[in-house]
């Protein structure tokens, strides 16, 4: 299914809370839009390949998609799980090199592509856009740094890491605490360097801590700071 961007289209109110938009002119977010397509795609559907060319910006209107890689191996290696309002294929389009990095659907998800070169027009032309696009970038390189100080750490610690991880870019606050998708076990076990047996037994035992509720689409969250206590 596709879709023309609409600014009285209710189908598009996304928009208003992506962090990249927030504060933006209203005016300047529509005019930057107005070649803004979106298509709805199955789950485990590639978007993107890497070393395909950066003729677009994509945003994720609803559903999921993971960003990932191949280590020397040849091994499958997760780098990000992103959601709602967040954006990606935004580096080919600033140094017009191909891409890094496969992005494929997890689940059944609406994605919006923009022209590269709209993209680029906006932050030439609103200061708050390049500072929106410098603070995602900055908190996905923490993220990264982050995980990297933990690979030497125990499972319980990797395990509670991801999962704090996906909070952080991708937690919804609900009724008992902090919501995060419930990932399958081999999404995890990619983002946490670890086999998935030692993932779901890990899940388990923070289950029974009461530190994860989870169920069929989410993992909860009560007390995120608990959980960070679990690191070492």
């Amino acid at each position: 299914m596709e879709d023309r961007y609409n600014s009285q289209s209710s189908d598009h109110n996304w928009i208003t809370s992506a962090p990249f938009f927030q504060g933006l002119p209203e005016s300047t977010v529509q005019v930057t839009l107005t070649h803004l397509v979106t298509r709805s795609h199955p789950s485990n559907q590639v978007i993107l390949l890497e070393n395909d060319w950066g003729g677009s910006v994509y945003f994720v209107v609803n559903g999921w998609v993971k960003i990932r890689t191949y280590n020397l191996e040849g091994k499958e290696v997760t780098l990000n799980i992103i959601g709602n309002g967040e954006l990606f294929g935004e580096m080919a389009a600033l140094d017009e090199v191909p891409r890094s990095t496969d992005v494929i659907t997890l689940t059944p998800t609406t994605i919006g592509s923009m022209p590269a070169q709209d993209f680029v027009k906006l932050l030439q032309i609103e200061p708050l856009a390049g500072v929106r696009l410098a603070q995602l970038m900055a908190r996905r390189l923490r993220q990264v740094n982050r995980r990297l100080r933990l690979r030497e750490s125990d499972s319980q610690s990797r395990v509670a890491d991801t999962l704090l991880f996906l909070a952080d870019g991708q937690g919804k606050r609900g009724d008992t605490g902090t919501e995060i998708p419930n990932l399958p076990h081999r999404e995890l076990s990619s983002l946490s360097g670890l086999a998935r047996e030692t993932v779901t037994r890990v899940l388990t035992k923070l289950e029974r801590k009461g530190l994860i509720i989870r169920e069929q689409d989410v993992i909860c969250i009560p007390d995120v700071s608990a959980l960070e206590k679990t690191i070492i």
